[in-house]
Formats: C-alpha cells, structure tokens, sequence
C-alpha cells in the first residue's frame, strides 16, 4: 500500500471515529506500529490530525480542524449563502455550467431557476434540487457513488466528460494557498476535479475563507488555475492581494 493510500485510510477511520490507536491502524493497513507513527508525524505536521499517546484524533478548531466532513460542511450556512448569491450573478441566461459537488455548490443551485441555464453535474444532491426546476436543463454524469460522497465518478462520468465544454465551472475545495495550491482529502476526487477544471472557459471557486492557508492530503491544481475566487470578508488585505498578484480575481461576499 502506497504512503498516499494509508493517508486516506486513516483519514477516513479518523472520518468515522474521531480518534484511531496504532496498534489498530497496524493491523487493518499490514503495516508496522513504527510505519504508522511516521505517518501519524506526517499527517499531524500538515494540521489533518493530533496526535495522542498511542494514537491519533482529529484536529482541534484552533489548530485548523478540516475532519470531520459533515460538520465542515454544515457550518457557516450564512457564509456559504453568501458566496452562492455572488455567484449566481456570474450566470448569464442559456449558460452552460458544471457543478462540482460541494455544500457551497448546492447553495448555488438552490437559487437557479428564474433563467434558463443547463446545468452539468455528477452530484446526486444538486441534480435532486434542480430537477423540478422548469426553467433548468439538467444533464447528470453517470457513475458509482464515492464512499461518504453524493458525487458519482467513473469510467462512464470520465468517458462523458471528454465531450462536453462549459461555459463556467463553479467547484469548491478542502485548502487553497499559493504554495500549495488545491486540495482534497481523497486521490479520487482530486484526479475528478483536475479533469474537471480542463472542461470549462470560466473556473470559478466558491470557497470561505477558513480554507486559506489550509494544505489537505492531495494537491491537484495549482491555484493560478482560477479564474475567480468568491469567499468572505474574513480573507485578509495582504492574503487577498498576494492571491491577485498571481491573476486570480477576488470577490468578497458581504455577509
């Protein structure tokens, strides 16, 4: 097993049950108590864990908590709701766009629907509150549910996505910095959201602002790949403008 694959399996028991032990992450991964330490290490200097004695938990919020995924995603709903209204308003009538999957991303397709606008996405959550929608021409790429996802991806989603271009792509993210770029906690998202990226004129991020500075497991883009980033007034002057000086343009949403 690859270093990149322990990562995610323990991210994901960490996911699941908030703390993990060494001896336990030894026997499920095959390897030794000396090799998970190490990587308890790793993982604990990239703020994705806290390590104990003889195991690990997740991060606290002061020390830049991205576990659990659930409770990430349902907080700051004021905040999401936000950055979503500015968003719409990148959307012109008979747009096409992809929906990456996302809570912020299912804020945005909760406020289509007065103009048509054909809408791409894999998400099975946003194509449910599209797909009433008269006014929204719903397109859904085919593919097996990710474990702890409402994403689909697949060969089939792969195969679907080398036909289509979009006018604008609206994805989020786990961390974005310029040192480090984009990023997810899962390889196969990380590999989706890279062929994602390549379909669309436009590609906008919709992201708070406590997902600067933050470094997830996988990187896969740099952040020169945005073409705009919608986030809040918490992003500071000097992180704003040092994002700008490597031509991405900032929208801050007032709250």
């Amino acid at each position: 097993m690859l270093s990149v694959e322990r990562f995610e399996a323990i991210l994901n028991k960490l996911e699941t049950s908030y703390t993990v032990k060494v001896s336990e992450l030894s026997r499920l991964l095959g390897v030794t108590e000396k090799t998970i330490r190490l990587d308890l290490e790793t993982l604990e200097k990239r703020g994705l864990l806290k390590r104990v004695h003889g195991g690990a938990m997740i991060a606290s919020e002061g020390e830049g908590k991205i576990l659990p995924i659930k409770e990430r995603q349902s907080s700051q709903m004021d905040i999401k709701t936000a950055i979503s209204k500015e968003a719409v308003k990148l959307i012109q009538p008979n747009d096409t766009i992809l929906m990456d999957g996302g809570s912020t991303t299912s804020e945005i397709s909760k406020l289509l629907g007065n103009f048509p606008v054909t809408v791409i996405t894999n998400d099975i959550k946003i194509a449910h509150i599209l797909h009433d929608k008269e006014k929204i021409q719903l397109v859904v790429l085919g593919g097996s549910r990710i474990y702890n996802s409402s994403s689909l991806i697949g060969e089939q989603t792969d195969e679907m996505l080398k036909k289509i271009h979009v006018d604008r792509l609206f994805f989020g993210t786990t961390g974005f910095s310029p040192e480090h770029g984009l990023t997810v906690l899962n390889s196969l998202h990380a590999d989706w959201k890279r062929k994602i990226i390549k379909c669309a004129d436009q590609v906008v991020l919709a992201a708070d602002s406590t997902k600067f500075g933050k470094a997830a497991l996988v990187q896969f883009a740099s952040l020169s790949v945005v073409d705009e980033l919608i986030t809040d007034p918490r992003l500071n002057q000097q992180d704003k403008q040092m994002i700008e000086s490597i031509g991405v343009k900032v929208k801050l949403a007032q709250y």
